[in-house]
């Protein structure tokens, strides 16, 4: 572990900064609305004087995320939001570049909190989040900080939902700006990002084939959908699971078999949660599993699945291969954890490809940005991305990608709101 004598960082390897560089230069240009965002950035300097304490994954996307911050004039400070998701490469990328960091793969939960801890010593005006654990620590640990920030902007579904509840019951201290619901997000980084990536983490920590398997999603949000329709593109025979009629029923039109997971449990070969829901597998359904079941997780908690149920049972257990642990069962069977029940995609694999985090990330910038200048008027509630910055958002993506659409003309558009046109 290396570790600043100033406490400016805390990384695995310094050596590894060489390596971690290339990655982060590799995101950059894969990332092309947030060098725009950037460059204009670098010269109005929107957010001289903030200070961002940031709790998101440590990715080589991030890294270009932190630049654009600091490109925007404030100073930065950062942790991992998962014990299992930092890169350390970029991590010593970051530290050897100067940036305060916090973070390195597999740390223990005290190691996790008191990394957050870190990040907020400096005082934030600004907070980013990507599971809601940043903020969470400053409302109960650390409420006197509150008074500092100006708001905070929140990454993932799940954090959100634990963001309006705070809403909702007037515990909210600051204004947070929901990035995760904005359509330039969800309809990309969630569908096609965690898709993806969720099929490389389990190929990679078990190198199965696909085609052929029985693939159980657990819900079918906007994660849960991209990864059947990743995992029905690669052969597989996707069953879905749900608890909302709505997405079931939409499940079933996109050709997909729905059941109970009772059922599910004993005709799956891979498994894999999608849900912010604890308890989804648990102990009768690793009952009823089939010898060599893998199971795994794309949520953001590692409470999907019930380990304990599944340690209980256990009469050995051992790992097979990274991230890939075997649980022999009492009854003889055999049951593959991949990840520890941790976000697979991040856990074994490099997590969303940096192409469609450069819409997710801009999201980010501009939330912050929208927040330095006009946060302090805000309420403390959850805020919405606003559909124009959607889609300004998109049409720069688009643009980036040298895609030209067409528009209205004015008699079209004079069209589009004339009542008395008829048939």
């Amino acid at each position: 572990m290396n570790m600043d004598a100033g406490e400016r960082y805390t990384v695995a390897d310094l050596s590894l900064a060489e390596s971690g560089g290339l990655k982060v230069a590799w995101a950059r240009s894969r990332m092309p609305a947030l060098a725009a965002l950037r460059a204009q950035a670098e010269k109005d300097q929107p957010l001289a004087g903030q200070r961002v304490a940031g709790c998101l994954h440590v990715t080589k996307e991030t890294a270009v995320l932190i630049e654009a911050i600091e490109a925007a004039g404030a100073e930065v400070s950062w942790s991992g939001c998962n014990p299992l998701s930092t890169q350390d490469e970029v991590a010593a990328w970051l530290a050897a570049e100067g940036y305060s960091v916090y973070a390195w793969y597999g740390q223990n939960s005290e190691e996790f909190y008191e990394s957050i801890d870190r990040t907020l010593d400096f005082k934030p005006t600004l907070t980013l989040d990507d599971g809601a654990d940043l903020i969470y620590r400053v409302h109960a640990e650390y409420p006197e900080l509150a008074e500092g920030v100006i708001g905070g902007t929140e990454e993932t579904t799940t954090g959100v939902h634990r963001l309006r509840a705070m809403g909702d019951a007037g515990e909210l201290r600051y204004p947070v700006i929901a990035v995760n619901d904005a359509s330039t997000k969800w309809d990309f980084d969630n569908v096609h990002g965690t898709g993806q990536s969720t099929l490389d983490g389990i190929i990679r920590a078990t190198s199965v084939l696909l085609a052929g398997k029985t693939f159980v999603v657990a819900g079918y949000g906007h994660c849960g959908k991209g990864l059947a329709n990743r995992a029905r593109g690669m052969g597989a025979n996707v069953v879905v699971t749900e608890v909302d009629p709505l997405p079931a029923l939409k499940a079933v039109m996109d050709g997909f078999r729905v059941m109970q997971m009772d059922d599910a449990a004993a005709i799956g070969d891979v498994f894999c949660t999608a849900t912010g829901m604890k308890d989804v597998l648990v102990g009768r359904h690793f009952d009823s599993m089939k010898e060599g079941a893998i199971i795994c997780n794309t949520g953001h908690y590692d409470c999907e699945i019930n380990i304990p149920d599944l340690e209980q049972r256990a009469s050995r257990v051992y790992t097979i291969r990274e991230n890939n642990e075997a649980f022999e069962l009492a009854n003889g069977r055999t049951i593959h954890l991949l990840a520890r029940g941790r976000l697979v995609n991040l856990a074994a694999a490099e997590g969303h490809p940096s192409e469609v985090m450069d819409m997710s990330f801009a999201n980010q910038f501009l939330a912050l940005c929208r927040l330095a200048a006009e946060g302090e008027g805000y309420d403390n509630i959850v805020y919405d991305i606003s559909a124009e910055q959607d889609s300004e958002l998109a049409a720069l993506k688009l643009a980036a990608e040298g895609v030209s659409i067409d528009s209205l003309t004015p008699e079209q558009l004079s069209y589009l709101n004339d009542y008395s046109a008829g048939t």
